[in-house]
């Protein structure tokens, strides 16, 4: 059972589950969620359709029906979910890992999160325990479900005017090439564009480095005014500017903000995860946005931005929330709105690269990943050891440690399905990042065998 994680069921194929697995988690759900009818959308790799086969088996076997929307990018299930007023729906995708890897996405009603908090686990307990599954004396019907035109349009809404903007976009061969060409036409450059479950080109995931340097080679050859890179399911994106650099995807919450302040006039509450640069909030704040800090993943964010009644938010991993999407995210969606600002800009002069340059304000490590066993012992040497040396003018502790001192900050937190510990710093100069990162792997490669 090594597929239940904190946010969804992943894994490789065939190694951590199997159909049995699967048809299982389609028999349980219907009850789980209260639900006798289940949307079901699926990924373009190559195990897909066994484990849909096997997930309408257990669900048709409960005696709930099935409304099966087919190839589907993970957010096209989320805005079926809320918009036709579903119980229960899972994507079948393991989003931005590789080929080998697959799994469930599954939300409940109103699109929020199912994860193993509020629901997976008690999955995983009923298959552990071998609850039968006998079949029900009704059994559920198959019905194919359309749910393309409806999003298409939803997503129509949010466009503005592109035409001034020079535009490439690797899709990765991925879920975004079911809509990327009817929202942008075929003017942009477009590479891997057919979808390909066996991601021949890059793994799906934008945030590897070198699963970019396509997209930068494309900017750089056709000139464009920004390069734009979804994951393999389309829930996540990111962009590279007009100079071939890639943006942090934290900082693009706060250019988000241009739309709502400008196109909406619309103020509130915007969501950041734990790991976000102290910028967004300086560069927010001024217009009129309040910030919220929360933990990092969808079943964290959507949750909490529904229940502050949030704007929007988004991730430093390429996730942005909307409360127009039901409080989900959606790569298009955030495209969309990110190109809008951008044209407006370019408009006025003013390149990508320098409404970037007027967000970010101090130097910035990424997530360094520590290999280590005994993670929660390691977190607490880091932030002991900083705040004996220093007084923090804020500390947070709800997913790891996130401190924050005159100049600088760090997160530290643990992987949900790693042994890593996750480190992330902030300074205001080269010298004084440089500085941090130097004893915190210090300490962890002395204390406790960390290996970078």
């Amino acid at each position: 059972m090594g597929a239940f994680h904190a946010y969804d069921i992943r894994g490789i194929w065939k190694e951590d589950f199997d159909e049995s697995t699967v048809y299982k988690v389609g028999y349980f759900l219907p009850k789980l969620l209260g639900a006798d009818k289940v949307l079901v959308g699926r990924d373009c790799r190559e195990s897909s359709p066994a484990i849909h086969e096997a997930l309408l088996k257990g669900i048709t076997d409960s005696g709930a029906d099935v409304y099966d929307i087919g190839l589907s990018t993970t957010p096209l299930v989320y805005f079926g979910t809320a918009f036709y007023g579903f119980k229960a729906s899972v994507q079948i995708t393991a989003s931005h890992n590789p080929a080998e890897y697959n799994g469930l996405k599954v939300s409940r009603e109103n699109a929020l999160p199912v994860g193993l908090d509020t629901g997976l686990g008690q999955i995983k307990q009923w298959i552990d325990e071998g609850k039968p599954t006998p079949e029900a004396e009704r059994k559920g019907q198959v019905f194919d479900k359309d749910a393309r035109q409806d999003y298409l349009a939803f997503l129509r809404r949010y466009m503005s005017d592109l035409t001034g903007l020079s535009l490439a976009f690797d899709l990765s061969n991925g879920m975004a090439s079911l809509f990327a060409k009817d929202l942008f036409g075929n003017a942009p450059a477009y590479i891997y564009d057919e979808m390909d479950g066996r991601f021949p080109n890059h793994e799906p995931n934008p945030l590897v480095p070198k699963n970019v340097e396509a997209l930068k080679a494309l900017v750089r050859k056709t000139g464009a005014d920004v390069g734009v890179i979804y994951d393999g399911d389309a829930d996540r994106v990111m962009f590279v500017d007009e100079n071939a650099e890639f943006v942090s995807p934290d900082l693009m919450i706060a250019l988000l903000g241009h739309y709502f302040a400008g196109e909406r006039k619309e103020f509130g509450t915007v969501i950041q995860d734990i790991r976000s640069s102290k910028a967004v909030g300086e560069y927010l704040e001024p217009m009129g946005y309040k910030m919220y800090t929360w933990k990092v993943g969808r079943a964290n964010a959507a949750h909490r931005l529904r229940e502050i009644d949030g704007l929007f938010g988004g991730e430093l991993a390429g996730h942005y929330y909307f409360k127009d999407f039901f409080y989900s995210d959606s790569g298009l969606l955030a495209s969309i709105l990110a190109l809008g600002v951008i044209a407006s800009f370019k408009k006025k002069g003013v390149p990508f690269s320098k409404i970037i340059a007027g967000i970010a304000r101090y130097k910035n490590s990424g997530e360094i990943n520590f290999r280590l066993e005994d993670k929660d012992g390691a977190m607490d040497a880091v932030r002991d050891y900083f705040i004996s040396q220093e007084t923090p003018l804020k500390q947070m502790d709800f997913d790891g440690y996130r401190v924050e001192f005159k100049d600088w900050w760090f997160n530290i937190r643990k992987s949900n399905t790693e042994p890593y510990l996750r480190f992330i710093c902030e300074a205001s100069s080269d010298e004084l990042l440089e500085e941090k990162i130097r004893i915190t792997s210090e300490i962890l490669q002395t204390k406790f065998g960390a290996t970078r």
